[in-house]
């Protein structure tokens, strides 16, 4: 719990906190009047003076996007707990607790309760968790437009397949620029993970499968690399398989959930390093042994591959070439 000067109340109080682009509705637990305030500097100054006359526990905001980054920092900048939870699970509680229609006033205090219900949770810790430093977040806009830039050269390269020629010649000149400014983003990434995480990195980069773009996609998007168990650590990636049980009926399991992008970086590092690391490779053979399909035997590689980088980050210890596949 967070008790700032300037104020107390009986019960500490929960905050929920709807936000938009241009503005920061703001509900409590216990009810109490709320509060709308821009959303830029000048409103969360004014939400953190607000704030300072409570005895707040804990502060709920729905992931907007990034438009929740500025006032989350803020708020933690100066103690405060805090919890960003995804709009899907907020919806999906609001209308739980019967909740059907919905406005920002309304989400507000709905997220003021949820911040009660996570408040009391066993598991609380496991729902607030620290944002990205600012080295962190650099880097992941980083990654995030270099994504972008892939994603554009593979449209234009097939567009060129398909192309007259009288567009021909515009097609290339921006496969061109987009190549340069590809070739650019790497500089820029690699200098950026060097200057602030060269030592992450070198253990990252030491695992066969692990590459630069890899490297810098698991800093930038899984910062709690290290910190957490690896059950903990899969479900943050969405590789942990999860029950599909009712009554005597067993379902297949699969995975679901956790961050998308990391995700699909992992799946990709996965397919070189079943191939060229010899403990993720002898594991994905004896699961083909073993009769397992070759998704299924590759999903369970991303989960042993995550365990391992897990593993080396909170001990510090680069991959052994003779670190053994079980």
């Amino acid at each position: 719990m967070v008790g700032l000067p300037g104020g107390s109340v009986d019960r500490a109080v929960t905050v929920g906190i709807d936000i938009s682009k241009d503005s920061l509705d703001v509900g409590f637990e216990p009810a109490r009047p709320g509060l709308k305030l821009a959303n830029d500097a000048s409103g969360i100054d004014a939400l953190v003076q607000h704030l300072k006359q409570l005895q707040v526990s804990l502060l709920v905001l729905e992931a907007t996007g990034g438009y929740e980054a500025a006032v989350a920092c803020a708020l933690q900048s100066v103690g405060y707990e805090v919890a960003v939870v995804n709009p899907k699970q907020a919806r999906d509680f609001a209308r739980a607790m019967g909740q059907l229609a919905k406005t920002d006033t309304l989400d507000a205090a709905v997220l003021a309760q949820l911040a009660r219900v996570i408040e009391q949770h066993p598991q609380r810790a496991k729902y607030v968790r620290q944002l990205p430093s600012e080295q962190q977040q650099e880097l992941a806009a980083l990654v995030t437009r270099r994504n972008q830039l892939v994603a554009m050269l593979v449209s234009e390269n097939n567009r060129l397949q398909l192309s007259h020629r009288k567009a021909r010649r515009s097609i290339e000149a921006i496969i061109g620029a987009l190549k340069a400014e590809l070739a650019q983003m790497d500089d820029d990434m690699s200098s950026h993970v060097q200057t602030h995480f060269a030592d992450i990195a070198g253990l990252l980069g030491s695992v066969k499968g692990i590459g630069p773009n890899t490297t810098a996609l698991l800093i930038s998007q899984l910062p709690e690399l290290g910190k957490l168990s690896r059950r903990e650590i899969g479900a943050l990636a969405g590789v942990a398989p999860l029950n599909r049980d009712s009554g005597r009926m067993r379902g297949r399991r699969s995975i679901y959930g956790g961050r998308a992008a990391l995700r699909r970086g992992l799946y990709m590092a996965t397919l070189v390093a079943a191939r060229w690391n010899p403990s993720i490779k002898a594991f994905y053979v004896r699961l083909l042994a073993a009769g397992k399909p070759k998704k299924v035997a590759l999903v369970a590689c991303m989960r042993k591959l995550l365990t391992i980088l897990n593993a080396m980050v909170k001990t510090s210890t680069p991959f052994r070439t003779d670190q053994p596949a079980a």
